[in-house]
């Protein structure tokens, strides 16, 4: 079987190790090369930075870190064993961005990766070629070469503490998200560089090949949003005869992880399991879905698509891959 996941960051990254597990492979590793099942997963590029001079790809490194066995699995991002001797030299020279955290073991993996994009080489060779040495098992390839970044309209800081200082700026998604938490209201989003964009030829391959489309239970605005707002993307699922099953990523009212809600209500979306499957749409009324999870409890009904309430709480990998195996059975596909 085919199965091409819509991917971005910590959720998505373990949610991919449940859909290994439930295929039958290692959750962490590659698996035998005979082994019937492909997994690919078109993964969120919003969030890469430039960083001192380096590109970051956080959503690509945290799946990568985390199906090869290298993610510090108590954070859920960056590298197990980490040091920060580079990070705290900067800090000393006052060099920004103090408060995005670049580990030494991390900055290497930037490192290949910024000397290989400054040779020439677009950005799904540079992830192939990092995937060589972590083996994760699942095809990473990022929505697109060119380059898409979330930008956001929040509240400026500054405000308060001067009379001059307009009201509203507009920051990097990393800068929000990190360095103010989330904290100051967002207005609205801007993928930078989206207009001028396109998708990964073997992405939209990937959507139209597959026996399912799953779609993670990552941040619907800024992680999904940001995949299918890619030029080809929006196009290669409606086109897909494969299945699209999505997972709620809100339990109870709440965001299961980060600040998924800040997001929702910058566009005007209630934070529920309803107001995101509502946001996807049923695809019998034109939107992107074909069946919907939600966390038991959590009532939903999204014209246009199945919705089924079972258990979302990724608290390891067998209850992660129980959902893989519930989202294959809403899509009617057999592993």
């Amino acid at each position: 079987m085919k199965v091409t996941v819509l991917v971005g960051g910590v959720g998505g990254a373990r949610f991919l190790m449940g859909v290994k597990a439930a295929l039958g492979l290692p959750a962490v590793g590659r698996g035998p090369d005979d082994h019937p099942h492909d997994v690919t997963a078109v993964v969120n590029i919003g969030d890469d930075i430039w960083l001192h001079g380096l590109r970051v790809c956080p959503d690509l490194d945290t799946c990568m870190y985390t199906l090869g066995g290298g993610i510090d699995s108590e954070k859920g991002w960056g590298r197990a064993a980490e040091t920060w001797s580079i990070a705290e030299e900067l800090a000393a020279y006052e060099a920004d961005a103090t408060w995005f955290g670049l580990g030494d073991r991390d900055i290497a993996t930037h490192l290949v990766r910024t000397r290989m994009l400054r040779a020439g080489y677009p950005l799904s060779q540079v992830t192939e070629a990092l995937c060589h040495r972590w083996a994760p098992g699942v095809h990473l390839l990022p929505a697109s070469d060119d380059r898409v970044e979330t930008h956001v309209v929040i509240d400026n800081p500054e405000a308060a503490a001067t009379d001059d200082a307009p009201p509203q700026i507009a920051v990097h998604f990393q800068e929000w998200w990190i360095r103010h938490k989330a904290g100051p209201r967002a207005h609205r989003f801007a993928s930078i560089g989206a207009d001028q964009a396109s998708v990964l030829p073997d992405a939209r391959a990937a959507i139209a090949d597959a026996d399912v489309v799953l779609v993670a239970p990552s941040n619907p605005v800024v992680s999904i949003g940001t995949v299918i707002g890619v030029p080809g993307v929006a196009q290669a699922l409606v086109a897909t005869p494969a299945p699209i099953v999505g997972l709620s990523p809100i339990v109870g009212g709440r965001p299961v992880r980060g600040h998924a809600d800040a997001c929702l209500e910058a566009i005007g979306v209630e934070t529920s399991a309803q107001g995101v499957g509502r946001h996807y749409g049923g695809r019998g009324e034109g939107g992107l879905l074909d069946g919907y999870l939600v966390h038991t409890g959590d009532h939903a009904e999204v014209p246009g698509a199945q919705v089924r309430e079972v258990p979302l709480l990724m608290t390891d990998v067998d209850a992660t891959a129980e959902m893989a195996r519930r989202a294959f059975e809403l899509a009617g596909v057999r592993t």
